[in-house]
């Protein structure tokens, strides 16, 4: 006991809750505090420590919630296992209890739509070579048609391996254990598994017609928050884009204090609405990212971000310990998907399809009394009276889509699922309809309740 408390005292930094946090995830980092460890009682670690029984309380209590230590009462508390952190929520989201003929549980985009690079690879001869490692990271041609239509002027720029790779840069180097960061609810699981991994508590806030509540949003700023995480466009689960008169308000809400702003947007070159963002009001402290996953290619594996100075240097610094930079090649071949005419015309194709899918699938569930939510997107959010049933009476048709509650960032008496309307060529009238039934479906579950 002796030891694993001095390894504590080492890396306490500052003597408070999230001090304690920290120093307890620092120890778990480095190896001193090991899965199934039990930790000393509350009073013991407060006494060695200098600190109140309810300073150390209230560290347990985020570390719990993080899923990092396990408290039962007398039995103490536990050490988890955190080494698979940052996926449960995504693959309970993806699960399916069995193989399935039509696949919309996914969120991907259709292969079919995205644009052939023929003629854009026929134009690159050679991966090239920089002139030094610490050249610029983005390819000046790129940075130049960034620029010419991000949603403000962005004060640096960056290009990176896709939108997780961005928020995890992101939410690493600006976060610590114990901040307060607001996500939307329902909201993308990987996001929140990330964040749980890093020990912060999550704060859910609801998402409107419009975008984040105000008024939630606004009590939830009651204390400190350290960032908040945005979905501006076609926001997975629910196809909510957000409004720009909601997005002023927001900006309003946060003001120029201390939160910083993250938006992930990954719906470019396939939204009809124009590209938004609070940066336009709070420039120093907003992080803007563009996905191009879902327009031209999942597997290019690029984002370009944008965000305050000094936090990009730091992801910089802290990308230059790692890969570096992300492929000059694959950064050539996106300039010509977004210049090159025939693939313009491709992507823009796409987007008119995605939409008159989600349309048709969506009139046909009202003509069915089911409602969905939502504007654009590839998702759609459908609410069912027991999820877990509908989950299964459709894919014992062969119809299979994602349960809900991995995406809920708050409690929620509705249940719902999420479908991937872009993915559904046809049949959306008999879709609709095997989506109604399950929508009524009860299992014995939630009858004994």
């Amino acid at each position: 006991m002796r030891a694993l408390l001095s390894a504590l005292e080492e890396r306490l930094e500052h003597p408070t809750a999230r001090g304690l946090v920290a120093a307890v995830t620092l120890a778990i980092a480095d190896g001193v505090l090991v899965p199934g460890t039990k930790l000393p009682p509350i009073r013991t670690i407060a006494t060695e420590l200098a600190l109140s029984p309810t300073t150390v309380s209230s560290a347990w209590a985020l570390l719990a919630r993080s899923g990092t230590v396990r408290t039962a009462g007398r039995h103490g508390t536990t050490v988890l296992d955190v080494t698979g952190a940052g996926v449960g929520r995504y693959r309970r989201a993806l699960a399916q209890p069995a193989p399935l003929a039509q696949d919309l549980s996914t969120g991907v985009p259709d292969q079919d739509l995205l644009p052939t690079l023929g003629v854009v690879l026929s134009q690159v001869d050679r991966a090239g070579t920089p002139n030094s490692y610490l050249q610029d990271p983005v390819l000046p041609e790129l940075a130049e048609l960034l620029r010419a239509d991000w949603p403000y002027p962005p004060p640096r720029l960056a290009v990176v391996d896709g939108a997780m790779d961005a928020l995890d840069l992101v939410t690493r180097t600006a976060l610590r254990p114990g901040d307060r960061v607001v996500v939307e609810h329902p909201c993308f699981p990987p996001v929140v598994d990330l964040l749980e991994a890093l020990s912060v508590e999550i704060v859910g806030v609801p998402v409107d017609d419009e975008g984040l509540d105000p008024d939630a949003f606004a009590q939830a700023l009651q204390r400190p928050v350290a960032a908040v995480v945005l979905q501006p466009r076609g926001q997975n689960p629910t196809g909510v884009t957000t409004t720009r008169r909601r997005a002023r308000r927001l900006a309003e809400l946060v003001g120029l204090g201390e939160t910083l702003v993250i938006e992930d947007d990954s719906a470019h070159g396939l939204s009809p609405t124009p590209a938004l963002s609070l940066g336009e009001w709070l420039p120093e402290q907003s992080v803007h990212i563009r996905s191009f996953s879902k327009s031209y290619g999942p597997d290019l594996r690029l984002a370009a971000m944008s965000g305050p100075p000094e936090l990009m240097r730091a992801v910089d610094r802290r990308r230059h310990l790692g890969q570096g930079w992300s492929s000059r090649l694959l950064q050539r071949i996106l300039v010509g998907l977004l210049t090159e005419p025939a693939a313009v015309a491709q992507v823009e194709r796409a987007q008119q399809e995605y939409a008159r899918r989600r349309r048709l699938l969506r009139d046909a569930l009202a003509a069915r009394s089911v409602s969905v939510g939502g504007t654009e997107g590839l998702n759609m959010w459908i609410p069912v009276e027991d999820e877990t049933a509908a989950v299964v009476r459709l894919a014992s048709q062969g119809i299979g889509v994602s349960a809900g509650s991995p995406f809920a960032a708050l409690p929620t008496p509705q249940g719902h699922v999420r479908l991937t309307c872009g993915l559904v060529v046809e049949g959306h009238d008999d879709l609709a309809q095997r989506i109604a039934d399950a929508a009524q479906t009860v299992g014995w579950g939630a009858r004994a309740r």
